[in-house]
């Protein structure tokens, strides 16, 4: 019998209070990450410390070099030593690093603290991800981590508005966009560590019943764990159709107001730079939506949305660029919407509900890092590629690269962890 706190039995209240200190957790990571974009403004007029367009670009480079290898690192490590660790060491080292890069501005020590931020962000997703995955079950995951996933585009929104605020009206000096966010992310570390805990079992609660997932076995250490990953080839499919999807996104991200101004300069710096936002709002809805979708239109099948919206995706991708020609900024804003909840829904499904569901909970953690870490490979083409092409190019390539994601999912529509009560299988592609 579950003991009740204010109506509430007592496993309602620890679900409830993992899912916020972890949304709180993932989200806080965005402050310490938008720190450098904004600082940038700053830097190119400070006489005091010279670093121009590419040194700024090379930073960014190894940030997201640095933050694909800690994703491939970091998911085993949290299926061995828990996410409590993992997570909230990375929140305090990232603090740290944010506070060196406010203090000293050297170019040394920015490039070591990029590197040490690349490696202490990518501790969030997998370890966070693996945290959910023990408190809520397949049937419910999908629209769990759908409203879960809302925190990285919320996360982004936050961030750079407070930390430009502090930064540029509050101190008039860029180095405290690294000071104010570090703050933000050492408060929520403290949080963290007060409030969560790893599994049901750590408060005194049964395990997660869970009929979806096959008994336990001894735990054979991280390459186990990897192993058991490299082996399932749903996670690998997973892995790919996300390396061809993050691109699009982190270009849009990093490059959108320079995309926007470029095609449509009457309408000003100001409102080039607002405009893109319309992409990341829709970020709070796409995860959503498609967690209900699959949930209950699909009976908890992950791939069947994710195939219809990456098919919507390469239909907005294509038209992106004839639409921006027209030089209707309704239509730009619109397609920008559509955008963002046809692209972040799936981004969010494959890199967490899905990666959970099939990497099982023994290997959750690694699973989510594996397909998170190939996914941020991607991210850094992202990055790059609008600065070597022109955008009808980029666009086009990203639109085929939509289609091959959703081409690469067909097969596993009917795809299911294994073990699953009444699971239909796909001509013996269910998850092995």
């Amino acid at each position: 019998m579950q003991t009740r706190t204010g109506g509430w039995t007592a496993q309602q209240r620890w679900r409830i209070q993992i899912f916020a200190i972890t949304w709180l957790a993932y989200a806080a990571f965005y402050f310490t990450r938008k720190a450098f974009s904004v600082a940038k403004l700053g830097i190119g007029e400070d006489p005091g410390f010279v670093l121009d367009k590419a040194a700024m670009a090379d930073l960014d480079a190894l940030y997201l070099a640095a933050y694909a290898v800690g994703q491939f690192v970091w998911g085993s490590f949290a299926d061995r030593y828990g996410p409590r660790v993992v997570v909230g060491v990375g929140l305090f080292v990232s603090a740290l690093a944010a506070l060196a890069m406010g203090t000293f501005a050297t170019l040394p020590i920015f490039a070591t603290c990029m590197v040490v931020q690349g490696l202490a962000q990518s501790t969030g997703w997998s370890g966070l991800c693996k945290n959910m995955g023990c408190f809520f079950s397949t049937g419910e995951r999908g629209r769990a981590m759908g409203y879960w996933s809302t925190c990285y585009a919320f996360g982004g929104l936050v961030a750079t508005p407070f930390v430009g605020w502090c930064a540029y009206r509050l101190t008039d000096d860029w180095q405290m966009a690294f000071l104010s966010a570090a703050g933000v992310v050492l408060v929520v570390g403290g949080l963290f560590l007060l409030l969560q805990r790893n599994r049901p079992e750590d408060v005194g609660l049964p395990p997660l019943e869970d009929r979806h997932e096959p008994p336990a076995q001894a735990d054979g250490g991280l390459w186990d764990a990897l192993r058991q990953v490299l082996r399932n080839r749903t996670v690998l499919v997973l892995g790919l159709a996300y390396f061809l999807l993050k691109p699009a996104r982190y270009a849009i991200l990093f490059w959108g107001p320079v995309i926007i101004y470029e095609r449509m300069p009457e309408i000003g710096k100001v409102a080039a730079a607002i405009v893109p936002t319309a992409f990341e709002v829709a970020g709070l809805l796409g995860p959503i939506l498609i967690g209900l979708a699959s949930d209950r239109l699909f009976g908890a099948r992950r791939m069947p949305a994710c195939v219809l919206s990456l098919l919507a995706l390469a239909v907005c991708l294509a038209l992106f660029v004839p639409v921006l020609l027209s030089g209707n900024l309704y239509l730009v804003v619109g397609l920008l919407f559509l955008m963002g909840v046809t692209l972040y829904g799936p981004d969010s499904m494959i890199s967490g509900a899905a990666a959970i569901d099939f990497g099982t909970r023994r290997a959750a953690g690694t699973a989510t890092g594996f397909v998170n870490g190939c996914g941020s490979v991607g991210a850094i083409l992202g990055g790059l590629l609008p600065g070597y092409f022109d955008t009808l190019s980029v666009f086009v390539l990203f639109t085929g690269t939509a289609l091959a994601a959703c081409l690469l999912l067909v097969p596993f529509w009917y795809s299911v962890p294994q073990g699953r009560a009444g699971a239909v299988p796909a001509s013996g592609l269910q998850a092995r």
